[in-house]
């Protein structure tokens, strides 16, 4: 069995523990906050570390490092634990630079060690369902698509937290909606044009980027989209949802987080017998996208053990990253 440890005990940390102790075996956790650590390392009977260095020197028998740290702490605690000999697989978004995802990939290459981002939307069944009309031309040549984020981060949820730092976070998009980010580019390829707009209506002083955005898109392909986002649903999540305008078809998948096959009219072709979405990721105060880690850690025993192929890799990843950049260097913020 694959033998995990865990950095970062937070909310995230937790879900990842669960499925590694199912997957595998869960050896460790870490976490400088030393009550996160003792906390999960007594639910799951395993050791604790209190520093990603003392993990790493005690030289305990693991496999992987899973990597569920503040944003602007991927790029490191991955290179260190690749440089250190052991697999990576690193919560969304990979780093929040495509620098440091360049630095990453060249640790893991350099390293001869699996380097995995989580994306687990690619997981849910409609989005599957999606991709393989798209994959396999059932709508013919696409023309435009539409990408909706509306979900609600209320003050709170920003509070004594790394969450609103430009630093840490790096920004809504790496944050909230990096998932919806990766679909565009694993669907439809590279980004060649954006303009856009952001603003930071009501997280003034508590965010140091936007709240919002909005955004015209070109793909290299020819392809036109539209992008808008908000945290700014009023107290719930309101929509997650990505539509595709074709020569032979349309689809929608929505719901809050592109758990919904909510409209479909494709010639000659019906969608049917989907499997039932997961339900979303409770997180306390707020919810997230779909709890499919399970589907992340059977990947990763099936590259591993299986010499599979990754789901995502860390080249698709890395894209992700360089299409939110792009996105941010085209906004003008209001």
């Amino acid at each position: 069995m694959i033998k995990y440890a865990i950095i970062g005990c937070g909310r995230i940390g937790e879900r990842h523990a669960e499925q590694a102790s199912i997957k595998g075996r869960l050896i460790a956790v870490c976490d400088i906050i030393q009550e996160k650590a003792d906390k999960l390392a007594a639910i799951y009977k395993t050791k604790a570390f209190y520093s990603l260095e003392e993990l790493l020197n005690s030289r305990i028998d693991i496999d992987v490092v899973t990597v569920c740290t503040p944003n602007g702490m991927h790029a490191e605690h991955s290179i260190n634990a690749l440089n250190a000999g052991y697999h990576v697989l690193c919560e969304k978004p990979m780093a929040i630079s495509s620098e440091d995802c360049i630095k990453m990939i060249t640790a893991a290459e350099k390293a001869s060690r699996l380097l995995i981002a989580v994306k687990q939307n690619r997981y849910n069944p409609p989005v599957v369902a999606l991709k393989k009309v798209i994959d396999t031309n059932k709508l013919g040549e696409i023309y435009s698509i539409q990408l909706n984020c509306f979900w609600n981060r209320n003050n709170e949820y920003y509070k004594d937290s790394w969450h609103g730092s430009k630093e840490m976070d790096g920004g809504t998009l790496f944050t909230q909606f990096s998932h919806f980010i990766d679909l565009l580019y694993w669907m439809f390829g590279e980004l060649k044009q954006a303009e856009g707009f952001t603003a930071n209506f009501h997280h003034k002083n508590v965010i140091e980027f936007e709240d919002t955005g909005c955004f015209s898109i070109l793909f290299d392909s020819g392809i036109i989209g539209t992008i808008n986002y908000t945290v700014n649903s009023f107290d719930k999540n309101l929509e997650g949802s990505l539509t595709v305008f074709g020569e032979k078809g349309t689809v929608k998948v929505g719901g809050k987080y592109l758990d919904k096959l909510e409209y479909q009219l494709i010639e000659d072709y019906i969608i049917d017998e989907l499997p039932e979405s997961r339900k979303a990721n409770e997180y306390g105060l707020f919810s997230g996208s779909m709890s499919n880690h399970d589907k992340v850690y059977d990947n990763i025993n099936e590259v591993l053990v299986n010499n599979g192929k990754a789901t995502t890799s860390a080249y698709d990843a890395m894209k992700t990253v360089e299409f939110i950049e792009s996105l941010y260097k085209a906004s003008k913020k209001i």
